[in-house]
């Protein structure tokens, strides 16, 4: 049986590569909703209807475990989703606590970029008001990043261009971490690198993500019984679909080398 990764689009293989490189005795299969793609600027309750389409279509493909690879989609649906259904359902938020404990001792402060949704769902919200106890934390919406991740343009000057101008609206030298709250985003991370000051360390929710995967695992008996293989799946069925998939899964392998 296979364990499902999901998203919207492309971002969701950050967390195939880390779990591909964590738990490589199992077999995978990746669904993209790229048909409705991007999630993080969408109503609400329309995401909320995608994702559980998804979820659906993925039963049909021997799902033992799901992960929801995306930020916005855990924040909209992680709880109905657990409700709904009997297998290991497991989320994702930003890594926003480690980054303030790692900060709010050092007088730096801790940028979230993230989809718009997600900056807005209560989760999130609540996330950084449990943690944020000296009011460190700034938020950053970056839907462009996303288009351009859908497109396979993970680096090069439209990017960077892009990332410059976002980030020009701060004073980047006040930050110690950078926290990547949507699944697309680490993809840029050489790019994050190049326009943010230099030292500032840049986190996402992947690693955290499959550690606990793989203790659900664990705990339900479920470990094992593959061999690293993964299948593509997406809503859109565009034939660039495979060709992008393969061209992200490869550079997040290489970014987490």
């Amino acid at each position: 049986m296979r364990i499902g990764v999901m998203d919207s689009g492309v971002g969701g293989v950050t967390v195939l590569a880390e779990a591909l490189r964590r738990l490589p005795g199992e077999d995978y299969v990746y669904f993209a909703d790229t048909r409705n793609v991007p999630y993080g600027e969408k109503p609400k309750d329309e995401v909320r209807r995608f994702i559980f389409e998804g979820v659906e279509r993925m039963l049909e493909l021997d799902m033992k475990a799901l992960v929801i690879a995306c930020n916005t989609a855990t924040s909209i649906a992680a709880a109905e989703l657990r409700k709904t259904y009997d297998f290991p359902i497991i989320g994702m938020e930003p890594a926003v606590k480690p980054a303030v404990l790692k900060n709010e001792t050092h007088e730096k402060r801790v940028l979230v970029c993230a989809t718009s949704l997600t900056l807005k769902e209560t989760k999130y919200k609540e996330l950084v008001s449990a943690v944020d106890r000296k009011h460190i934390v700034d938020s950053l919406a970056l839907p462009g990043l996303v288009e351009l991740a859908e497109r396979g343009m993970f680096e090069g000057s439209e990017a960077e261009a892009y990332l410059r101008q976002e980030l020009s609206k701060l004073e980047l030298a006040n930050y110690g971490t950078a926290v990547l709250g949507c699944t697309h985003f680490p993809l840029f991370s050489q790019v994050f690198r190049k326009v943010l000051s230099p030292g500032t360390d840049i986190i996402d929710g992947a690693e955290g993500t499959v550690k606990h995967l793989a203790s659900v695992l664990d705990r339900e008996g479920l470990s094992g019984g593959g061999s690293g293989r993964v299948l593509f799946e997406s809503s859109g069925c565009r034939e660039t679909d495979l060709l992008v998939f393969q061209a992200a899964l490869e550079q997040a392998r290489s970014l987490i080398l």
